[in-house]
């Protein structure tokens, strides 16, 4: 079965021109692949470069060597070099991101904002409508605050909407930075209920996960970061 997600010998250095130009050595050479069905979970401690690589996955960093392959139906892109067109392509319709924070427009409720990251996932607007009402249900938010934005939620409930957003539509490629972080117990679970439906659907899932009871029931196989932490010149 071949990959949706292929890192071949990535690496990632941050140069902190406040400081100087010192170099920031972050990861190097990092090589995985993920199949469909799979959840690969990244491992290790805080300062890894685990996040990083992420965003690296997802086209906001960029990476100083190496390959990431994203499948797109026949075609592989490799978005270490991909125009930046090409990346937000992928974003609408292959990779769906959930991070730490929700970043959403001022002032449009949460129901809204869920809906129309169906729509724009390729969803007709009823069946966004209804997947939105379903998700946020699932998670435990409120029917009262649908319509409010989410500015005025408590930070779990920002995360759960934030969680909805990134699950609702059916990309093939899901990328999750700490989903359940914010989290309390029952909505964990629920949290792990919804990944395991993307599994079973063939979705390719790279993640982050702290809570170990949480990386234990949804990881196919974990790479440790560290393996590929770079070494100082």
């Amino acid at each position: 079965m071949q990959p949706l997600v292929q890192l071949d010998g990535v690496s990632k250095a941050f140069i902190l021109h406040l400081h100087e130009g010192v170099r920031l050595d972050v990861v190097s050479g990092v090589t995985f692949a993920v199949a469909p069905g799979e959840c690969v979970v990244l491992g290790g401690p805080s300062g890894a470069g685990k996040s990083s690589l992420l965003k690296i996955v997802y086209g906001n960093y960029s990476c100083d060597s190496g390959r990431i392959w994203i499948r797109d139906g026949e075609e592989r892109i490799d978005v270490a070099n991909a125009e930046p067109r090409r990346i937000l392509d992928l974003r609408r319709h292959v990779m769906g991101y959930v991070s730490q924070f929700l970043r959403v427009i001022p002032r449009v409720g949460a129901l809204e904002i869920v809906a129309a990251a169906g729509r724009e996932g390729g969803l007709d607007p009823q069946s966004a409508q209804e997947r939105a009402q379903e998700y946020l249900s699932l998670l435990n938010v409120p029917e009262r605050l649908w319509a409010l934005p989410p500015a005025t939620f408590s930070g779990g409930e920002q995360q759960r909407v934030n969680i909805a957003r990134g699950l609702i539509a059916d990309r093939p490629v899901l990328l999750l930075d700490e989903p359940t972080a914010s989290l309390d117990a029952r909505n964990r679970a629920v949290v792990v209920e919804l990944i395991e439906r993307k599994k079973k659907a063939g979705v390719a899932i790279v993640g982050i996960f702290h809570d170990e009871d949480v990386r234990d029931r949804v990881a196919t196989h974990v790479v440790d970061v560290t393996h590929f932490a770079a070494k100082a010149a």
